[in-house]
């Protein structure tokens, strides 16, 4: 199903934000939106997490996040970094040219095809990602603290089915 077919199809009268209300149905209300949420949530999460490893190792936040895929899968081109992130190719871009001159991040001619080139973290950008990994555990930890064990478990499956979904709405940028 593709957007298109999504945007002709009737709200569904139990999860509308506008539901109950035939004089809101062309107006949006952000404080139920979804996406809105979701979006202003990740920015506040990321955020505060992103202060800790930015005072500390003069991180941004795309920079965080390409030193956390190479970290869990060292070798990727940085389309498929993107690809994984849901990022921008220029905010990838940008932030493994800034990895680079830090010499946290290097670039080698894939073997196979010398048309790509992958990207690992070097030693000095290992040490950086084993120091924040602990530390994004922890502010993880402390974000579902809120949850009890039934609620996360609930959340996780959610989420997954919702990135499932996702996919729907047709490519990232």
């Amino acid at each position: 199903m593709r957007l298109r077919t999504l945007l002709s199809m009737p709200p569904c009268p139990r999860t509308s934000p506008m539901r109950n209300n035939p004089q809101a149905q062309q107006e949006l209300d952000l404080d139920r939106f979804l996406p809105y949420r979701l979006s202003v949530l990740t920015n506040r999460v990321s955020s505060a997490i992103a202060r800790h490893y930015s005072e500390r190792f003069g991180l941004s936040i795309p920079e965080w996040r390409v030193m956390a895929v190479l970290g869990q899968s060292p070798g990727l081109s940085a389309r498929e970094v993107a690809t994984r992130t849901a990022m921008d190719k220029v905010q990838v871009s940008r932030a493994v040219a800034s990895l680079m001159r830090a010499r946290r991040v290097a670039r080698s001619e894939d073997a196979k095809d010398g048309r790509v080139t992958r990207l690992s973290l070097t030693r000095q950008g290992k040490t950086i990602y084993d120091e924040i990994v602990p530390l994004a555990l922890h502010l993880e930890e402390l974000f579902l603290s809120a949850l009890n064990a039934e609620e996360r478990g609930t959340l996780d499956q959610l989420v997954t089915k919702l990135t499932r979904q996702a996919r729907l709405l047709g490519p990232t940028v």
